[in-house]
């Protein structure tokens, strides 16, 4: 199994510490393949690489995944690029996000069929929304 995990870098890594954590449970389900997301060394400049390199890397791991799994909770472009993408190709997309006052979700992805959401307060509440999502398409 291959997993896309996307979640926010260069609108802020607030949520780094989280990111990493999501990463080591998803490598229970799976390759992840964008593993860097969770890397903690990582800044909201994002990697030093070139843009285009960035995208064309992103989108050859984002086709050649199974799934995309992404953290939504803050707003990014990029996210929301990866999944309108999977999204058009068939992939099956998990969306985890933790409600916030004065922030709600973009109806762009809430109002998605193509998109399995999950509201969570903890990590502790990932493993079995992870644990169903996985089950639902590997049997």
């Amino acid at each position: 199994m291959k997993i896309y995990f996307a979640a926010s870098i260069r609108g802020g890594r607030a949520d780094d510490q989280l990111y990493f954590s999501i990463v080591h449970q998803l490598r229970a389900y799976g390759t992840v393949l964008t593993e860097h997301i969770g890397g903690l060394e990582l800044t909201s400049f994002g990697e030093n690489t070139d843009d285009r390199a960035i995208h064309d890397r992103d989108l050859s791991w984002l086709r050649e995944s199974d799934c995309l799994v992404a953290e939504v909770t803050t707003p990014s472009l990029g996210v929301g690029y990866e999944i309108g993408k999977a999204t058009e190709w068939g992939k099956p997309i998990l969306c985890i996000y933790r409600s916030m006052d004065g922030r709600a979700l973009s109806a762009m992805i809430a109002g998605s069929d193509g998109v399995e959401l999950f509201e969570y307060e903890t990590n502790d509440d990932l493993k079995k929304v992870f644990d169903e999502f996985f089950n639902a398409f590997t049997g």
